[in-house]
């Protein structure tokens, strides 16, 4: 282990001096503060990390223990090192190696990296896929997301402009809500009769959620004849407008009314942000993909960004 380099994992008196890192990182997002990392703290042990340098906090590493593994982090859907921005290249090598030496101490056999996608980084942040490279690290998934660049938007698709207009036609509004149940209703319904599942989030956790981050979890819906026909739970970490759920009711779906409410944030609410990202349209890490879902996503102008997670044997 680099000799300038100490590892100690996270506690909860901690808690201060890991938010303000997450804070003033070059890719940190409000998913690694510690109130939204410990919703779900019961479903996993937590193995989150503190690097220091000359007793100097540089860096931080989400990470649940499964076991003789580790994944950074198994409760969120990327999570790679969190760096101060002025971190050169060499120095997050070195985080690397230091860190994979670390866990080969505490007798893990295997890392799971998931790698925050470029969308989130205020800065260039390639030493993290090249540091994965040298340690030999195997790609186990790969998902394809679709993003708007809302600095260079593409024009709307003919599809989606139509059913923009039809929505409009039919007398589709679109609110900001903060009552989740109506729409988690549809959703529930949905997930259940196409894949058999159920949301990640029940109605009480995204509601938490909610109420924790009021100004970055939000809720938006598409109403007919005063009655939720269709939603949108957005994730807004001011750089990226994330998509986390979206769903319609059948009456929703036949009206156009997810198209009006896509309109109606891409072009009205999250202006300020760069990206807007719809989210992933593959399954089983990235080897089936939903061409339509895709098709819809790529009608409004947005291109394909990449989810990766990677393995690191030790």
């Amino acid at each position: 282990m680099t000799k300038s380099i100490e590892i100690k994992k996270y506690c909860k008196s901690q808690q201060a001096q890991w938010d303000a890192l997450v804070r003033a990182s070059a890719s940190g997002t409000f998913l690694f503060l510690r109130d939204y990392m410990e919703y779900h703290a019961h479903r996993f042990v937590d193995f989150s990390l503190m690097i220091y340098e000359r007793n100097k906090l540089v860096a931080l590493l989400p990470a649940s223990r499964h076991d003789n593994k580790i994944v950074s982090h198994g409760g969120l859907t990327y999570g790679g090192f969190l760096a101060l921005p002025e971190l050169s290249s060499e120095k997050m090598l070195s985080i690397f190696d230091a860190v994979a030496d670390y866990l080969r101490q505490q007798e893990i056999q295997t890392w799971e990296y998931k790698v925050v996608p470029y969308i989130y980084q205020l800065y260039p942040h390639a030493a993290e896929e090249y540091a994965l490279y040298r340690l030999n690290a195997t790609r186990i998934a790969c998902n394809l997301s679709s993003a708007i660049d809302l600095a260079t938007p593409l024009q709307y698709a003919e599809l989606r402009r139509r059913c923009i207009k039809r929505a409009q036609k039919q007398g589709v509004t679109i609110h900001a809500e903060n009552n989740f149940e109506p729409f988690w209703e549809i959703l529930q319904d949905n997930l259940q009769e196409r894949h058999g599942i159920k949301p990640v989030h029940s109605l009480q956790e995204i509601t938490l959620l909610h109420n924790l981050f009021p100004n970055q979890i939000q809720l938006h819906t598409a109403m007919l004849n005063n009655k939720v026909v269709a939603g949108c739970v957005v994730y807004n970490t001011g750089r990226v407008a994330h998509a986390q759920y979206i769903s319609a009711s059948p009456e929703g779906k036949e009206c156009g009314a997810l198209d009006l409410l896509f309109a109606h944030l891409i072009e009205n609410v999250y202006t300020s942000c760069r990206y807007f990202d719809f989210g992933i349209s593959t399954e089983e890490g990235g080897n089936i993909l939903n061409q339509g879902l895709l098709s819809q996503k790529e009608g409004f102008g947005a291109r394909g960004v990449l989810y990766e997670t990677y393995r690191i044997e030790l």
